[in-house]
């Protein structure tokens, strides 16, 4: 695996939204779904707002590879756990989109059920 550039980190960690497209079985992509990104450090983070019964989160689940699109950044991905980030991605979050959405929007996604579908995107 490889490891993102600043250029990459700075697009995709500052765009709005991300399309994720996560792998079958068979190796085929899923329709991308739309869902918001945060940077933390040298990293780039994603969460289910539906928690883990989530459709695109029980498809990661079959292979832990995709590809996201944000920021102009386009990019094969493997999805992994995120380890003991969950403050820091909390507070990423409240940063980005705290401001730009009411808080029944972004609350959400600092809950614990939220929280424990947290995933680092590592280039591949």
């Amino acid at each position: 695996m490889s490891a993102w550039t600043n250029d990459e980190l700075d697009k995709a960690g500052s765009a709005e939204e991300l399309q994720l497209a996560s792998l079958r079985g068979n190796g085929t992509r899923r329709r991308p779904v739309t869902i918001w990104v945060v940077r933390h450090g040298d990293g780039l983070y994603v969460r289910s707002v539906r928690g883990p019964t989530s459709k695109w989160f029980r498809g990661v689940q079959d292979r832990h590879e995709g590809r996201i699109s944000a920021g102009g950044v386009d990019k094969d991905v493997a999805f992994v756990e995120a380890g003991d980030v969950d403050d820091e991605v909390d507070a990423a979050y409240r940063s980005k989109y705290g401001g730009r959405y009411p808080a029944d929007h972004v609350d959400p996604m600092v809950s614990p059920e939220v929280r424990a579908t947290t995933l680092k995107l590592v280039p591949r």
